[in-house]
């Protein structure tokens, strides 16, 4: 089976507090365009890098959070050379629960509007859940979902208050499908599909949307961290994460709720949708043995 653990995902690890830089250059610039400001979640690479890209390119404002402060630098200093934008880095680390209140209240406290709130970070392990240790499952939630839905909780009040915004989360593939040697990923994807489809329609009306990006197979460092370099015996082909994102912003930007990117992956959703849930899990199984 192709597309079914696409999301991207940083390498794990403890960070210091929220540090943020770059608050200066945001109210000195004349020239940037103040219209809308987007913060992108695990920017530093893969599929959030190149989302932070795409609305670079509408010369949107950016504010980059990520726990690789050094990377987020870097890809700051080239989004301000090229477009001619504000952007604002923050390094945090997602799996710690008070990570998103120290996002936002630096944030408020300076008068800063969030109009768009892109929930990219996220990662996931390979492996039995019973041989898997515990506190690195949980950390997958605390970051896959608890976090994503602090900073919703968070930032969507002030968009409904402004009748303008938007939330894209990054889901996957696999939150369409039971993943076994992936349980807690594939049920963490589960949650975000049907937390994004749930406000999608609660926020109907309000001049806020709500879009699910459900990459498959991507290029990026999901595997390294998930698998450990290990290969899968079954390969699929994977979309880069350029494309991907190219995906999503233009879903976003359309006010679509799922955005699948490819055609295989599509194909894939509808067709587990057909087949008994017994050869579903028998076939993600498969797909899920390593070398």
């Amino acid at each position: 089976m192709a597309g079914l653990a696409g999301a991207p995902g940083e390498g794990r690890g403890r960070a210091d507090l929220p540090v943020r830089r770059g608050a200066a250059a945001k109210r000195t610039d004349a020239n940037m365009n103040t219209s809308e400001t987007v913060l992108v979640t695990g920017a530093s690479s893969g599929i959030g890098l190149e989302l932070a890209k795409c609305f670079a390119a509408d010369k949107s404002n950016l504010i980059l959070v990520a726990r690789n402060l050094a990377a987020l630098e870097n890809l700051a200093t080239e989004l301000r050379g090229e477009h001619k934008i504000s952007v604002e880095v923050i390094g945090a680390d997602l799996a710690q629960p008070e990570s998103p209140q120290r996002i936002f209240d630096p944030l408020k406290g300076s008068g800063a509007t969030v109009d768009v709130l892109v929930n990219n970070a996220g990662f996931g392990l390979h492996g039995a859940f019973a041989e898997l240790p515990l506190e690195r499952q949980l950390e997958i939630i605390q970051v896959n979902n608890l976090a994503l839905v602090a900073l919703t909780g968070l930032f969507l009040p002030g968009m409904i208050g402004r009748r303008r915004g938007g939330i894209l989360n990054v889901g996957s593939v696999a939150g369409f499908l039971p993943g076994p040697c992936m349980a807690i990923y594939y049920a963490s994807k589960a949650f975000v599909q049907s937390f994004s489809e749930a406000l999608h329609e609660e926020l109907r009306g309000t001049g806020v949307s709500v879009t699910n990006l459900c990459p498959g197979p991507t290029e990026s460092n999901f595997s390294k961290v998930a698998r450990s370099y290990q290969t899968r015996e079954l390969q699929a082909a994977k979309m880069s994460a350029a494309e991907v994102a190219a995906a999503g912003h233009r879903a976003f930007r359309a006010n679509r709720c799922i955005c699948v990117p490819g055609i295989k992956n599509g194909i894939l959703v509808q067709l587990v949708k057909l087949l008994p849930r017994a050869a579903v899990r028998k076939g993600v199984a498969r797909y899920n043995k390593l070398k």
